[in-house]
């Protein structure tokens, strides 16, 4: 497989990663999962998990469905080199559900997010993560503004 091909083909793997949680369907997600990225994958995630690897990209998703039921992620830039793609997106949502702790406010979010990912083998093998708490918890009234 050429380099090229290669790279197209890691980018059209992480759209398809986030249209399926676009989804909102838990048994899709999981499949995706499944598919896509490694059991063993590395999370570099700033908060502590409960789980590694592809469960706790599961877990993650699962937390942010129940408390944010109507999610989207929109995909706005994906750009690759070598065996990493950049993809930057727009989050929003309904708070609807818990979420770190923080009750339901009925609040609308719209956030940025931005991650790195590298693969191995066809599969996401590697993810850092760097995620607009800051306005997110703005936008809940958790902090103030």
């Amino acid at each position: 497989m050429s380099a090229e091909t290669s790279t197209e083909t890691s980018k059209a793997i992480c759209v398809r990663f986030h249209e399926a949680m676009n989804t909102r369907d838990p048994e899709t997600i999981s499949t995706v999962i499944d598919e896509l990225v490694d059991p063993d994958v590395v999370f570099h995630s700033p908060a502590p998990l409960p789980e590694t690897g592809a469960r706790a990209i599961a877990h993650v998703w699962d937390m942010l469905l129940r408390a944010f039921p109507d999610l989207h992620v929109a995909v706005e830039d994906v750009i690759a080199e070598g065996d990493k793609v950049v993809i930057r997106n727009v989050v929003t949502g309904s708070h609807l559900g818990d979420y770190q702790g923080l009750a339901p406010t009925g609040r609308s979010v719209s956030y940025n997010e931005m991650f790195v990912i590298r693969f191995a083998d066809g599969r996401i093998a590697e993810i850092w993560g760097v995620v607009d708490l800051l306005t997110q918890l703005r936008q809940l009234g958790a902090i103030p503004a």
